[in-house]
């Protein structure tokens, strides 16, 4: 059953026929003369241990999917979830959330992101999204076997 397309909500002023804009602005004039307030933000300086931190768990968060997809292989190979589950996609929808299709894209991600740190030479710098090596993930392996490569 298809739903009707939504209608759009038509676009208000902010201000209501009883209420005065502020006394350094004028609504009705020129807009590039409004007057814009802005708040400054107070950044401080990490220290060097902090700085020295914040490189390896940037690193892990963007390799999250690549161990989410490590961590789904090894639970569907070994079985683990056996004890509480008649099959890997029940207990993946169940424990984490993931449908079919999601669970097979991080298994996917995964090894397609192993396969790339076998060959350095190729790769300098790895994916950090599972969506960036979704196009790749129906190719073959390389085969680092062989020593000669022509490109």
């Amino acid at each position: 059953m298809n739903k009707p397309p939504r209608k759009r909500n038509k676009a208000t002023s902010a201000l209501s026929s009883d209420d005065t804009p502020p006394d350094n602005q004028d609504l009705e004039g020129n807009p590039a003369t409004a007057t814009i307030t802005v708040s400054a933000v107070e950044v401080t300086e990490l220290t060097q241990e902090e700085q020295s931190d914040c490189l390896p768990l940037e690193r892990k968060v963007e390799q999250a999917f690549f161990e989410a997809g490590k961590a789904l292989i090894e639970l569907r190979d070994r079985r683990l979830y056996c004890s509480t589950h008649k099959t890997f996609d029940e207990y993946c929808l169940n424990r984490f959330g993931y449908n079919r299709s999601r669970s097979y894209q991080l298994v996917d991600g995964a090894v397609v992101v192993d396969n790339l740190q076998k060959c350095p030479q190729f790769v300098d710098i790895l994916p950090t999204a599972e969506g960036q090596v979704r196009p790749i993930t129906k190719l073959e392996p390389f085969d680092t076997s062989n020593s000669e490569v022509v490109i």
